[in-house]
């Protein structure tokens, strides 16, 4: 019995992928486990193993061609099987976790639904009843996955998200054109001259950010705090530790950034603010028992978001090593998903491009993003009482004020700055 070469889901909001290269070809012998082909998500790059032994025929996938999750891309057959040759690839159901089919593309959005409920007044959230009224979507149709099937924002969110996708895919500029605020349409092109642009289609990831940051900015209520944070005294002992770096075949065995101890000192302060290490959920708040610190990091195209786990209890030296990692596999597109997925707090450092100071979106599920700037010389007033000269970054907390206080904001920001000014305290 020929085995079927489905494309998985390697990411929780994937809905479609597309096959970036394929490593075998019809009619080659492939060993269970070899990699068969890349996927690219709207994160990263994924590499797809072999689930059997045989020979590669009917390959169905094309590359660079958007593909709904869970379909048959290839088939492997034993050796001496005989192939079908009419195989075609098989569409996943059709569920909440599998795109809309395109032919329902362009269903009123009240459509999108994965089972008919039959209770005429749905059990649902007071958000999810504000984002299906923005969304024109009918709760009626839609699953709850709250208690006891109660309808909850995440499920609002996911039946348009699907709905937007499986538009996308039918008809990406009427979609793109009808997006609020959006200045590709044929209304905006006409205030333009020709000739005078040039049209660059969205990639999958900036269509994703776009659409997340949208969805966090309208219903997380951002709430913003700032601090001065003084210097001095951290540059000095990240001198002195690097200066003191073991060699491992005659190269430092660490290089500490600025960043690697920020990162620490809010890993730090988020477990030492407990109540502030949590995410907003419609039924509950989650409260964390580590700090796991997400990393903005540019890369080609977009951002993205790699998670230094448990990052209060490892040491510098270690945070510092698995974030240059996780940096240069997020620029290759190499990251897996449990890397960049989940978390309980992040840090966006835009010190190192000159940036005096900014405030930064809140990515759920978590409550707090702290944004950092640069270090730069400027007066201050010493203990004394006198006119003196500090190195001084300037940092915004931005918190879900569903979930963190403005007190709670002010003492999580407290702990950090006492961290950061006190950076001995980090290395008990």
């Amino acid at each position: 019995m020929a085995t079927e070469v489905i494309l998985p889901k390697v990411d929780m909001d994937m809905a479609t992928g597309k096959i970036s290269k394929w490593f075998f070809g019809e009619g080659d012998a492939v060993k269970e486990g070899d990699v068969l082909f890349e996927i690219e998500t709207d994160k990263a790059a994924m590499e797809i193993d072999a689930p059997a032994s045989g020979v590669l025929r009917n390959v169905t996938g094309k590359e660079g061609v958007d593909i709904p999750v869970g379909s048959a891309v290839a088939w492997i057959y034993a050796e001496g099987e005989t192939v079908n040759e009419t195989a075609v690839p098989l569409a996943p159901p059709a569920t909440a976790e599998s795109p809309l089919p395109v032919s329902e593309a362009k269903t009123p959005a009240a459509e999108v639904t994965v089972e008919q409920k039959v209770d005429s007044a749905p059990r649902a959230t007071p958000l999810a009843r504000r984002l299906a009224r923005e969304r024109e979507l009918d709760l009626a149709r839609l699953n709850g996955s709250g208690p006891r099937g109660r309808i909850v924002s995440a499920d609002v969110l996911g039946a348009s998200n699907m709905l937007v996708d499986a538009r996308a895919q039918a008809d990406p500029a009427a979609v793109q054109s009808e997006a609020p605020g959006s200045t590709a349409g044929e209304n905006a092109l006409r205030h333009f001259p020709d000739g005078s642009y040039e049209l660059q289609a969205h990639s999958s990831m900036r269509r994703t950010i776009a659409r997340r940051l949208v969805e966090a900015k309208s219903s997380v209520p951002h709430f913003y705090l700032k601090a001065d944070c003084r210097l001095d005294a951290l540059l000095k002992l990240r001198a002195e530790l690097n200066a003191a770096a073991p060699l491992v075949e005659n190269v430092p065995a660490y290089k500490l950034s600025v960043n690697d101890l920020v990162i620490k000192a809010y890993a730090l302060a988020l477990a030492g603010a407990p109540d502030a290490n949590v995410s907003w959920m419609d039924e509950h708040l989650v409260r964390h028992s580590h700090s796991d610190v997400g990393v903005a990091v540019s890369v080609p195209g977009g951002l993205i978001t790699p998670i230094i786990r448990q990052a209060e209890q490892k040491s510098l030296s270690t945070i510092s090593n698995e974030m240059k990692d996780l940096a240069a596999r997020a620029k290759a597109g190499k990251l897996k998903p449990n890397e960049y997925q989940g978390g309980t707090g992040a840090v966006s450092n835009l010190g190192m491009y000159g940036v005096k100071e900014f405030a930064a979106i809140i990515n759920p599920p978590h409550s707090t993003i702290l944004a950092v700037g640069a270090g730069e010389k400027r007066p201050v007033v010493t203990a004394e009482g006198e006119l003196g000269v500090a190195t001084v970054m300037s940092v915004t907390l931005s918190t879900d004020h569903r979930a963190v206080d403005g007190a709670l904001g002010a003492e999580l920001l407290a702990k950090f700055r006492a961290l950061i000014e006190n950076p001995l305290s980090m290395l008990v």
